[in-house]
């Protein structure tokens, strides 16, 4: 009787484990093969250029990726490459008063994205990512930008991480 306890028990602990398969608590799914990954530099290519905004976003979008996978930067030849560029920023009201004045401004960044899977090109991918930050039209927009780039990249940066490595 003790026996036939253990045999359950085993197959029970082996039916479990076939069943679960990889999984990741970050709910990436990438493939075992893929062990680096490249972010090119996110040129800013919009109308409005402000210095620093493509640095900020590159360096985001690297360390989201690293914190979130167990994949290693490479600085060329990774099995999964990001590039880019920052296509729109713009500023427009986004409510009015009864003095027909902005109440609040509406800032909106947009980035045009390009993803490699060199292990399964199927999975490459083209996007446009966009995010905004309202804030009060009696702000102007720098001394807000620093707070609203932070809002907005991290944004951007996690859905870019969920159409790519999530696949959301």
């Amino acid at each position: 009787m003790n026996t036939l306890k253990h045999i359950a028990i085993g197959i029970f602990t082996l039916i479990l484990c076939q069943g679960c398969g990889v999984y990741s608590f970050s709910g990436t799914n990438i493939s075992p093969d893929t062990k680096t990954f490249q972010v090119n530099f996110f040129q800013n290519q919009s109308p409005r250029i402000f210095p620093g905004a493509d640095l900020t976003f590159t360096n985001q979008l690297q360390d989201l990726i690293l914190n979130q996978t167990n994949l290693d930067l490479v600085t060329s030849g990774g099995d999964i490459i990001y590039e880019g560029e920052i296509i729109q920023d713009y500023v427009s009201p986004n409510t009015a008063t009864s003095d027909i004045t902005a109440a609040q401004n509406r800032l909106t960044i947009a980035i045009n994205m390009r993803f490699y899977d060199a292990k399964d090109p199927n999975q490459d991918l083209e996007q446009r990512f966009s995010f905004f930050f309202d804030y009060p039209a009696s702000q102007s927009e720098n001394a807000v930008r620093d707070e609203a780039l932070q809002i907005i990249f991290e944004r951007i940066t996690q859905d870019m991480f969920n159409a790519t490595l999530a696949r959301w």
